[in-house]
């Protein structure tokens, strides 16, 4: 008995080791890295083991070989001016008969000399490729990339290449789905990482290992496993009446259940990990759980409501915490009352306040990973850092509608416009392409908000350092991650860090908003504050531009907080009034609640004898906020002398004494940094700054 069972066990022994023999002389799969200089690793102190192909060796493992043949400078074009198919690497990749091609190649074809004398070859070129391809191995997988970025500090970028850019990047698109082959896209995860391009074209290291990475995950579809997008967590608000979307990843070809309540949907992630289902859309009401499972992971989502969700955004008024403002205190200790409020406050890693950050905080915010939040039910621990005035305004629309209110917050005290508008709306308008470049040497940006970034980024190593005051950066670490999540609408306040520059404001703003309504695809109501009242000498006209931009924008309009300023502080705390304000606007424009939400508007100024008549809208009964004589009014003269002129109301009209023997151009209201001017109409809500030249409509 022994004996058979030790010659089973010599006959199992010597299968084994013949198996892995076997295992051991098996060819291993070829894979062909072909491109241009990126492939090659241009740049790199050392591309044998730094390019993205040598990186990918690495991720795939020993039963693959991982061959780079990427030729510097190379055009997919035959005629281009260094043609990727009369290169050594080009036969030796065509010889070395690939079962995976990975092909990146077009960025030189938007060479000038290129793409406007070749471009209709592109398509039949990039085949002839895919094609010999397959003659020399017909059942080799080829995958075609969407081009790694072209940034904006490239010589020719304004000269035709960020056009023509995307102009092939489309033509690739085409091509994979004409030719059957897969695509990988090398763009969407380093578009937002201009710190990894040194010279706008070549990434770093670090970029090649992002390259890898995406190469790896695309070919064994292993994207990680299931995971979701920041805004679903515990405790959130779903939008009621649109369709209830709820989106994220997982390994490509995975199933993915998602439960809402007792409604459930299969969905299968895409050749790039993504998936995305949509539950009919609902009502408000009751508590609601999530369930998304996949065959290795499983989440689920409590104690969620549908009602109406506000993004809530800006710099530091609007990130300005409950607790600090006016009565705060009193209102965090009940804030446990607004059961139907619930709070997102997307929090910042570091303050923008006047020291260094350390080299974590900085390799953290290169990364994109300078938020983090969840969804928390009002208490006073939610509450007590929350937007002091969107929690008022939140605290209004759920009163008054009795549905829940989500608020989402992300708000940089500081922060200038261009940093929460996108890179490919700045890279695309000519008035501002340039400040992308060297932002923190631009004079389109406030010396305040350069000297602060400087001495927060005194100890960054990277000439291309990120910070969150520099264009696009808001909208590619924040804004971004909500964009896909169905919300009712947007508050704003932001300005003072653009106030030095009003004309670039009254262009930026309303790009601001057409960009954000884009990403959501969604006309989406859009209400702001004007800036308040100190002592700051630009901002009288900014208010007054800040009015006038309401009129240019769609479905938008502002609160008045300038009768709440304060002479010596950027940040006056009486917010409550400001959150009510927006709440008006909002239940008037967004609800259709038949009640007073703006201010008196002036209309036209008339001479009429010794006297200027103002005429104005929106006011059936004008008074004045303290009952006291009206303040506020001066009148400028054909020499351009301001005259503080006795003003007086009569019903919804305001005449003004005219000096004897002066000749007058324009009426000024409420045109101080500070000021007490305090007209307001029979709903106690004010007039705000404005210009007005006589007979003429404002």
């Amino acid at each position: 008995m022994r004996t058979k069972k030790r010659n089973l066990f010599m006959v199992m022994l010597f299968i084994s080791m013949i198996f892995n023999l076997e295992m051991t002389a098996q060819t291993p799969i070829k894979i062909a890295c072909i491109g241009d200089s990126v492939t090659a690793g241009y740049l790199l102190a050392n591309p044998t083991t730094e390019s993205y192909p040598s990186q990918l060796q690495i991720l795939m493992g020993n039963q693959y070989e991982v061959k780079n043949f990427g030729h510097s400078g190379a055009t997919l074009l035959k005629k281009g001016s260094t043609p990727y198919f009369k290169t050594e690497k080009c036969a030796e990749a065509i010889a070395y008969r690939p079962d995976i091609a990975i092909i990146h190649l077009g960025l030189n074809d938007t060479d000038p000399r290129n793409w406007p004398n070749y471009r209709e070859d592109f398509d039949a070129d990039y085949s002839w490729l895919i094609d010999t391809l397959k003659t020399q191995n017909p059942k080799v997988k080829i995958y075609i990339c969407k081009m790694t970025p072209i940034f904006n500090e490239h010589p020719r970028f304004k000269s035709g290449t960020r056009d023509w850019f995307w102009q092939v990047q489309e033509h690739i698109n085409g091509i994979a789905k004409a030719n059957n082959v897969k695509l990988i896209d090398l763009h969407e995860k380093l578009y937002n990482r201009p710190d990894l391009f040194p010279d706008a074209l070549h990434p770093t290291k670090e970029g090649a290992t992002i390259l890898a990475k995406i190469v790896y995950e695309n070919i064994t579809q292993d994207f990680g496993g299931l995971k979701l997008s920041p805004v679903f967590t515990d405790n959130m608000v779903l939008q009621r009446n649109q369709p209830i979307v709820i989106y994220g990843n997982a390994n490509g070809g995975e199933k993915v259940e998602i439960t809402l309540d007792n409604k459930k949907e299969i969905t299968t992630t895409n050749e790039f990990g993504k998936w995305k289902i949509n539950f009919p859309a609902v009502k408000s009401g009751g508590t609601h759980q999530i369930t998304i499972s996949s065959k290795e992971k499983k989440i689920v989502l409590k104690n969620i409501l549908i009602g109406d969700v506000w993004f809530c955004s800006g710099q530091s008024n609007m990130a300005f915490p409950l607790y600090k403002s006016e009565n705060g205190i009193a209102e965090v200790k009940k804030a446990i009352n607004n059961t139907n409020l619930r709070l997102f406050n997307f929090e910042a890693t570091a303050e923008t306040d006047e020291k260094a950050w350390d080299s974590i905080t900085l390799e953290k915010t290169n990364r994109l990973e300078f938020f983090s939040g969840k969804w928390k039910i009002s208490d006073s621990l939610s509450a007590k850092d929350f937007s002091a005035i969107a929690y008022y305004f939140g605290q209004n629309i759920a009163r008054e509608e009795n549905v829940p209110i989500g608020l989402i917050q992300v708000a940089v005290g500081g922060s200038p416009i261009e940093s929460w508008i996108d890179r490919y709306t700045l890279e695309h308008d000519d008035k501002v392409v340039d400040v992308l470049t060297n932002w923190r040497k631009s004079d389109f940006m406030m010396p305040w908000v350069r000297s602060r970034a400087d001495e927060n980024l005194k100890n960054a190593k990277n000439p291309k350092q990120r910070h969150p005051y520099g264009p696009c950066y808001n909208y590619e670490t924040g804004v971004t991650h909500f964009t896909d999540f169905p919300i009712k609408g947007i508050i704003w306040y932001q300005g003072e860090s653009n106030a030095h520059n009003i004309e670039l404001y009254e262009h930026l703003m309303p790009v601001l908003v057409e960009s954000w309504r884009k990403a959501w695809a969604n006309s989406l109501p859009f209400y702001y504050v004007q800036l308040s009242g100190t002592d700051r000498p630009t901002w009288p006209s900014f208010r007054d531009a800040q009015n006038k931009i309401q009129k240019n924008i769609a479905n938008s309009g502002m609160a008045i907080s300038m009768d709440y300023g304060d002479a010596t502080n950027v940040h006056p705390i009486q917010k409550k009034q400001v959150g009510d304000r927006l709440a008006l606007l909002a239940l008037k424009y967004t609800y259709g609640k038949s009640i007073i939400a703006n201010g008196p508007s002036a209309q036209k100024a008339t001479q009429k004898g010794d006297l200027i008549i103002v005429s104005f809208s929106n006011a059936k009964q004008l008074s004045t906020a303290n009952n006291k004589e009206l303040t506020g009014f001066e009148l400028v003269t054909e020499k351009g002398i301001r005259i503080e002129s006795k003003a007086t109301i009569i019903k919804n009209e305001v005449s003004i004494n005219i000096p004897k023997g002066e000749k007058i151009k324009t009426v000024l209201y409420a045109w101080k940094p500070y000021t007490k001017a305090n007209l307001v109409n029979e709903a106690n809500l004010p007039c705000s700054t404005f210009q007005l030249d006589l007979n003429n409509k404002n």
